[in-house]
């Protein structure tokens, strides 16, 4: 009876996967600042996520996917959408609104890393990351490298100094 709604059980495991996922979506944070949006919202992520990621690496270890002809990366792709970096998205949107970034000087690999933190290690160990280890993504990797991004101060020029003039005759 499965077989007549999808060709195999690859694709089964797949849809099951993917209705997981939209069944438990993330919400996306609006706490006020840049950093606790992303504490909030990686936090979401981890702990939502480490039961879907070893659900699909269990799936992928067993050989079950290896039908479907898909990468890992276009396996999460497919089951996720855009549903990955939506919520990214918005939080960045929201800091570039409130002036904490400038989103037109961050790259998108910038941007991404904190989320590909969080994915590696979740995939790598199969359960959620610690609370310091998310403040330590965002804190110590994150921020700092986003300061690199920001626009620089404006010099002004001050009026009391002036600089030397050159003579060019004798005193």
């Amino acid at each position: 009876m499965l077989y007549r709604r999808w060709a195999n059980k690859d694709e089964l495991v797949l849809a099951a996967i993917a209705h997981y996922g939209h069944a438990h979506p993330i919400e996306t944070p609006n706490t006020g600042t840049l950093r606790s949006d992303l504490l909030a919202v990686l936090t979401a992520f981890s702990n939502a996520g480490a039961t879907f990621l070893a659900v699909l690496a269990a799936a992928g270890f067993s050989g079950l996917l290896v039908d479907t002809g898909l990468t890992p990366a276009q396996a999460r792709d497919k089951l996720l959408g855009d549903q990955r970096i939506r919520s990214g998205q918005i939080i960045y949107q929201r800091a570039h609104d409130r002036g904490e970034i400038d989103l037109n000087r961050i790259p998108p690999a910038v941007l991404a890393m904190p989320f590909d933190l969080v994915r590696h290690d979740l995939f790598i160990n199969l359960k959620p990351l610690r609370r310091k280890r998310i403040h330590s993504i965002i804190d110590e990797l994150f921020l700092p490298l986003l300061k690199s991004y920001q626009s620089p101060p404006a010099t002004t020029r001050s009026t009391t100094s002036k600089p030397a003039s050159r003579r060019t005759e004798p005193p």
